[in-house]
């Protein structure tokens, strides 16, 4: 019972979280308290969720992701673990005055914004459990216990998270805002959730789509409280606002998270535009090819007037820039153009002889999909590992721009816009496997993420030279020698159903390990100082490698936070 409760998936998580609790300081110890009170609570919903025919088929309204677990563990707990990393870390800095008061304050409402994200979801997930239909429903009397047990988790956050926020602020009307502000993060991810996995059925198992949902309402929040905050720091001094205000935002990362949340809400734009269209116009055959140009020509209007207009409108209003945001981008570039332009050309060159390449064999070879797709991981790490040691500030804006890059082409393809649709859907299908669907491909857009976030997570203070290169030691070096090995060499296999081998998890972990070793000394020679025991990095490593071996769930996702937040321990 103990054993099929505590599967291996399960037993890593709780290693993971018992290895960032334990390097907790007193000052953080209510944040320590939240985290198990919500990771019990996450835990108890999977087992409840995957327990036997009743609970399947309570949850089986969400169309998820064939042959991945519900990973409602894995998804609760990543995104508030990472949080709470970053703050040990600043209270590190902190305690040496290294970075301000109110940088840390700032993470703090961030940590318990993503928090409650999670536990908003769980919360409705265990409702949908408790209200089952009665031929699925199991006993009276454990639905009840279902019940309290949930009802007792939730309110024992609540009250640790009120006591942590009213101990930080300085009156009561604060302490109300701050709560309110947290309180409406886990109602919209509650909403987002149920819209993704409806819009996307199949394209994502439940702690996907919660990872996923608990990020972008968290990069929402972000932009709508900079954005109040510019608005009310005119008028009112409030603490909410002074502390999002109070931290400084470079450019970069102004541009990056306009653009990118301006196309995530394009669709939605492009939509009410182009219903606005179809009513007003008589001729609006969704089969003849005038509606197809007219429809193309809405499209890239559309988001022609987003990219130039609206997004570059709030970008100047936030920040503050003196010429328009793209010609910041332009001059930037330029300030060191041998070096800028040089690593731009590399980049494409890399690009076009790995896609042409690869794009032949899978075509025309018997290779495994998901072995041939290991080679991008090495051609990831290629053109991001120079880039990282060298140019960093370059590489944040490079990931932003291809990331942007990708979210058009999705939308090209998921519209079918005349006359790139068809094309890109068909030269996108060469790369895909068991893990897309036709209706949303995510496995680029996650591993350019995977190797993006840490580096963007690690823009300020960072006393870990390794963080910034989580994504790629993890997916670019571990995870490909672990397919490569298991697939060639692997013998002995973790678990009787699973495809993962023992062998090439520690072919993963070693390379890993060699890579870090290697890594080290260039990183020292450009002026980091290793301040981690190779203790710790020889558990974040494994923790890493064993996640890989056990997890249904798309680890180009987790992979990379969970390594990133052991490193800045």
């Amino acid at each position: 019972m103990a054993a099929a409760i505590l599967n291996g998936e399960r037993v890593v998580v709780v290693l993971f979280i018992g290895l960032v609790l334990f390097s907790l300081p007193l000052s953080l110890l209510l944040h320590g308290v939240a985290l198990s009170l919500l990771a019990l609570s996450a835990l108890f919903i999977e087992i409840r969720a995957e327990d036997d025919a009743s609970s399947s088929s309570s949850l089986s309204l969400f169309q998820t992701r064939p042959g991945a677990s519900s990973g409602i563990f894995l998804g609760a707990v990543t995104l508030p673990v990472v949080m709470l990393s970053k703050l040990i870390q600043l209270s590190r800095a902190l305690s040496l005055r290294q970075v301000p008061l109110e940088e840390l304050e700032y993470l703090t409402m961030q940590y318990w914004a993503t928090s409650a994200s999670s536990l908003g979801v769980l919360v409705f997930l265990c409702m949908v459990i408790w209200r089952s239909p009665d031929h699925t429903r199991p006993p009276y009397s454990r639905c009840v216990m279902d019940a309290k047990l949930s009802l007792s988790g939730t309110v024992l956050f609540a009250v640790v998270c009120c006591v942590s926020i009213a101990a930080t602020s300085h009156t009561g009307f604060h302490a109300v805002l701050k709560l309110l502000w947290v309180l409406l993060h886990g109602l919209a991810a509650v909403k987002l959730i149920q819209h993704v996995l409806s819009t996307f059925p199949s394209c994502a198992s439940i702690g996907e789509a919660l990872l996923v949902t608990a990020g972008v309402v968290l990069y929402f929040g972000d932009m709508l409280a900079c954005t109040i905050a510019k608005v009310m720091g005119y008028l009112i001094s409030l603490e909410l606002v002074s502390v999002q205000y109070g931290v400084k935002r470079s450019e970069i990362g102004i541009i990056i998270q306009g653009v990118l949340l301006g196309l995530l809400l394009f669709p939605m734009v492009f939509k009410f535009v182009l219903r606005i269209w179809e009513c007003s116009s008589s001729s609006a055959n969704s089969e003849s090819r005038t509606y197809e140009i007219g429809k193309s020509l809405i499209f890239f209007a559309s988001l022609g007037f987003i990219l130039i207009v609206i997004i570059p409108s709030w970008m100047q209003f936030a920040q503050d820039f003196s010429v328009h945001p793209f010609l910041w981008v332009i001059s930037f570039v330029f300030s060191e153009p041998l070096k800028r332009l040089s690593l731009c050309m590399y980049w494409v060159c890399v690009i076009y002889v790995s896609v042409l390449r690869f794009y032949n064999i899978s075509k025309n070879s018997k290779i495994e999909r998901i072995l041939l797709r290991k080679y991008y991981h090495l051609m990831a790490v290629s053109m991001f590992l120079p880039a990282l040691i060298f140019q960093p500030k370059f590489l944040d804006l490079a990931f932003g721009a291809a990331l942007a890059v990708f979210l058009v082409i999705e939308i090209i393809r998921v519209w079918r816009i005349w006359p790139l649709g068809q094309l890109v859907h068909q030269f996108m299908n060469a790369f895909t496997d068991h893990r897309d669907s036709d209706l949303l491909i995510v496995s680029h857009f996650s591993l350019l993420l995977g190797c993006a976030l840490p580096i963007w997570m690690s823009s300020g203070f960072n006393d870990r030279p390794l963080a910034p290169f989580a994504g790629i030691l993890s997916l670019g070096i571990g995870d490909t020698m672990a397919s490569m090995v298991g697939h060639k060499y692997g013998v002995l296999r973790w678990s009787k159903t699973g495809k993962k081998t023992i062998e090439g998890t520690a072919a993963g972990i070693t390379s890993m390990l060699a890579a870090c070793s290697i890594l080290l000394p260039l990183l020292a020679s450009t002026g980091y100082i290793f301040t981690q025991h190779w203790l710790s990095l020889l558990l974040a490593v494994t923790v890493c490698g064993l996640l890989e071996a056990y997890t249904a769930q798309l680890d180009n996702a987790f992979i990379p936070l969970v390594f990133y937040s052991l490193l800045c321990l």
